[in-house]
């Protein structure tokens, strides 16, 4: 295989979304849901290449007219509602470094449904992964609203039983341990990790957080979350870059 390539960004977007149908070409702030997060891998120089995993067309030709690379259809068995999503990150992985003899040192994972994530922060988590030899990876986290410590679960019965075994012993809030929410906005790999860990990530080798700003973090997975984070851009509170001179009403499909 070649040298050192760099790192290369996964935009994963599955034609069968359930919660919110169409949500990954759906119009955002004048342009396709997907399109945001390959202007964003174009504005990030840390992003050596960035490609769509998708099985859809529609969602391919989308992303194509906006400037995204669609080396491969995904196929139908990782296109399932239960197909793992690091099983889509390491076909990607796998498919274009043995087409084209390459070898990545980095892999970033941008998911559409997090439009809100900007360059600098993915520039600046790469850099804090790049200089912790010992971290596998880096993930984007929130402080949750409320420690989950103090959570039960509900069994099916309806009986309660702790989240976190003995969590409820903690008699001061200061005394409980520090927790962090995943939220989706940016997860960068060493590629080495994603090509040996067939399991996942999740209880598998060491990862860094990354604390991102409750604006950049907003997901969407409902019409209701898109319509707020919408409403949060377009509104002028939290622009992104790469929009540009594009009218807030319009839209290029």
């Amino acid at each position: 295989m070649n040298a050192s390539a760099g790192m290369l960004a996964v935009i994963p977007a599955r034609g069968g979304s359930k919660g919110l149908p169409g949500k990954n070409i759906r119009p955002f702030a004048g342009l396709p849901l997907i399109a945001h997060s390959v202007l964003l891998a174009k504005a990030c120089p840390e992003i050596a290449r960035a490609i769509i995993s998708t099985d859809a067309e529609e969602i391919a030709a989308v992303a194509q007219r906006h400037g995204g690379e669609v080396p491969f259809l995904r196929p139908a068995e990782l296109a399932r509602d239960d197909t793992p999503l690091w099983d889509v990150i390491r076909h990607a992985l796998a498919t274009v470094e043995s087409r084209e003899g390459l070898r990545y040192d980095y892999l970033v994972l941008l998911d559409p449904t997090t439009p809100c994530r900007l360059p600098e922060q993915i520039a600046e988590a790469y850099r804090r992964l790049e200089a912790n030899p010992s971290a596998d990876g880096i993930v984007g986290v929130s402080k949750p609203d409320f420690n989950p410590v103090w959570h039960s679960v509900v069994e099916r019965e309806g009986w309660m039983t702790d989240l976190i075994p003995n969590g409820g012993n903690y008699a001061r809030r200061q005394d409980a341990p520090t927790v962090c929410r995943i939220n989706g906005t940016l997860y960068i790999w060493r590629a080495e990790f994603v090509r040996r860990s067939e399991a996942g990530w999740r209880n598998h080798g060491r990862h860094l957080m990354y604390e991102v700003a409750d604006f950049a973090a907003i997901s969407i997975d409902t019409l209701e979350e898109f319509e707020r984070a919408e409403l949060f851009v377009t509104s002028g509170r939290f622009p992104l870059p790469w929009l540009g001179n594009l009218h807030p009403g319009s839209c290029v499909h």
